[in-house]
């Protein structure tokens, strides 16, 4: 099986690389090899390449910058899935997409579920969000996988942000009115092998057992101040030299941001549980791997 994978260079794209390998021939684009926000350029790379999955793990994901630039934004987040989708759909190739709990505006006190509204905030879900149509109008065999608060010891993200802050600032200012589940590439990557693994050979039925639509978190729940407050310690305890004293944590009124974002970004599980049988780990957990992985770099 050829699967080609998109976005290589990204958190989640570089983890798909890795973890994928048992299940076929991987075959990894870069943005200077396919770039979503040119449209035309996408069905030629895919007629050259054929491949039998498709794996879109590219987006535009700079959530504040989205609110100056949102043509940019709907090219690659709504546009550019909408012509792979519609490719993949007249041939039968299931398409594997990632979206965001940006999609919902966090107002329900529960886990939000596949089947609840979405309402987005902010252009960047709300380009997710019409991504996420245009996939489905395709009427391909499809999976959308939502997730939230995407990470890695790698990349630019908040793990590396807060690592970076704590060496150079005393005090850290988080907010701590925002609730989700920060949720490693690694956790990704590894849940999408099985999901496949399981769903093989017949992709498409699996999918189709799913709705097209699945949320993909690690388990439990904090929030960025939670997080933050995590990472410092685990820095810490392994003998990172760190500057910081105090981790404060403040309202979302007190971080003024241009984009909006969900006060709860809880995914429920169940659909992934239920279907596929898998349970991802605590977020806590996760994040000690990516917190040894972030110390080897620094003592390289």
């Amino acid at each position: 099986m050829r699967i080609l994978v998109t976005g290589m260079t990204g958190q989640v794209g570089s983890a798909l690389v890795s973890a994928l390998g048992a299940l076929g021939s991987v075959i990894p684009v870069a943005r200077a090899d396919l770039d979503l926000s040119v449209g035309a350029s996408i069905e030629p790379i895919l007629n050259r390449v054929n491949p039998n999955l498709i794996i879109n793990a590219a987006a535009y994901t700079a959530v504040d910058q989205a609110e100056d630039e949102p043509d940019a934004a709907r090219r690659i987040n709504a546009e550019a899935p909408g012509v792979i989708a519609r490719w993949a759909a007249a041939r039968r190739v299931p398409l594997v997409h990632f979206s965001t709990d940006y999609v919902f505006d966090g107002l329900l006190e529960r886990p939000w579920r596949e089947q609840d509204t979405a309402r987005p905030l902010s252009v960047y879900g709300t380009t997710k969000l019409a991504g996420e149509g245009l996939i489905r109008a395709a009427r391909g065999p499809h999976l959308i996988i939502r997730t939230s608060w995407v990470y890695a010891a790698e990349g630019k993200n908040f793990l590396r942000t807060i690592a970076r802050l704590a060496s150079e600032r005393e005090e850290l200012r988080i907010v701590s009115d925002q609730i989700g589940a920060p949720t490693s590439a690694r956790v990704i990557a590894d849940a999408v092998a099985r999901v496949l693994s399981i769903g093989s050979p017949d992709l498409a039925r699996s999918f189709a057992a799913a709705d097209g639509l699945l949320h993909l978190a690690a388990s439990g729940e904090t929030s960025w101040y939670g997080f933050a407050t995590a990472i410092v310690t685990g820095l810490r305890a392994r003998g990172a030299q760190l500057k910081v004293r105090t981790v404060v944590p403040i309202g979302t009124e007190d971080y003024p941001a241009k984009a909006k974002r969900p006060r709860n970004s809880r995914l429920a599980l169940d659909r992934l549980a239920n279907l596929f049988g898998i349970t991802t780990p605590e977020w806590a957990i996760a994040l000690d791997s990516e917190l040894d992985e972030l110390t080897q770099q620094y003592r390289r």
